[in-house]
């Protein structure tokens, strides 16, 4: 069973590019993130045209949005808003092996690390509290936790750590965020600790490189984590660099786990 993640950036905009990347790698399952499209226009059919016949999607006109396109059937789907608003960024479908996925659109959080002085930072911060209280009260087994976290939180996952501390997405308090998710979650951070420690492993880079490849500026914002009961059955895992080159890309690129379970 192959799972993978990617913030498509617009999914009417870049369906052939998801379609060419599903058909390439044969992929089961694909959770997306920044959709940008209400549930009415997402564009199913074409999906379902492919043998993705399952499927869980919820949208907002121009912004944010997550779905989960499958070849594999699940028993069970929800979702959970936070921070009071109703904002289209997180879903849970089950599958029927038990295993259940969550895909997560984190807050960008902003320009300036600031609570006081941005409201965008701040409500960053408060989705991550509320969405370490709301996994901990799940069972800790069978679970993946995947999407766009938009936080890089150790020194190798970003392009220059000196630089980026005082950043947002690699701050102290959004680090700590993260350590604490991977805690208090009982999660593994399975990219990660299928690389060396000092390997620089990216999934975004910005539009405003122009020669994002000669420059390098990248950062890892997108991740996986599984329950530690999973790691026995990870065959692989894989990061598509060269998706980033294609027509009309995205600013991130798909990672995904393979496993045998």
């Amino acid at each position: 069973m192959k799972i993978a993640t990617w913030n498509i950036n617009s999914i009417r905009l870049r369906k052939e590019n998801v379609i060419n990347f599903l058909k390439k790698e044969d992929i089961d399952i694909l959770c997306l993130q920044e959709t940008k499209t209400i549930d009415e226009q997402f564009p199913i059919t074409f999906f379902n045209n492919y043998g993705y016949v399952h499927a869980y999607f919820r949208g907002e006109k121009s912004y944010n949005g997550v779905a989960i396109l499958s070849k594999i059937p699940f028993k069970n789907k929800s979702f959970q808003n936070f921070c009071n608003l109703n904002d289209t960024r997180h879903i849970k479908i089950e599958l029927c092996n038990n295993i259940t996925i969550h895909n997560f659109y984190v807050p960008a959080g902003g320009d300036v690390a600031n609570i006081k002085l941005n409201p965008k930072f701040k409500h960053k911060l408060q989705f991550m509290e509320e969405m370490i209280k709301f996994l901990k009260n799940e069972n800790f087994k069978n679970r993946i936790i995947l999407g766009d976290f938009n936080i890089a939180p150790f020194e190798n996952d970003v392009w220059s750590h000196k630089s980026l501390l005082n950043v947002v997405s690699h701050t102290k308090s959004e680090t700590n965020y993260f350590s604490k998710l991977l805690k208090y979650g009982a999660f593994e951070d399975i990219i990660r600790n299928n690389f060396k420690q000092d390997d620089k492993i990216y999934s975004w880079w910005s539009y405003r490189n122009k020669d994002w490849k000669k420059s390098n500026r990248g950062r890892r914002l997108d991740h996986i984590l599984i329950s530690k009961n999973i790691k026995k059955y990870i065959q692989s895992v894989k990061i598509y660099r060269s998706i980033r080159d294609e027509k009309k890309p995205s600013d991130h690129i798909p990672i995904s786990i393979t496993l045998e379970i």
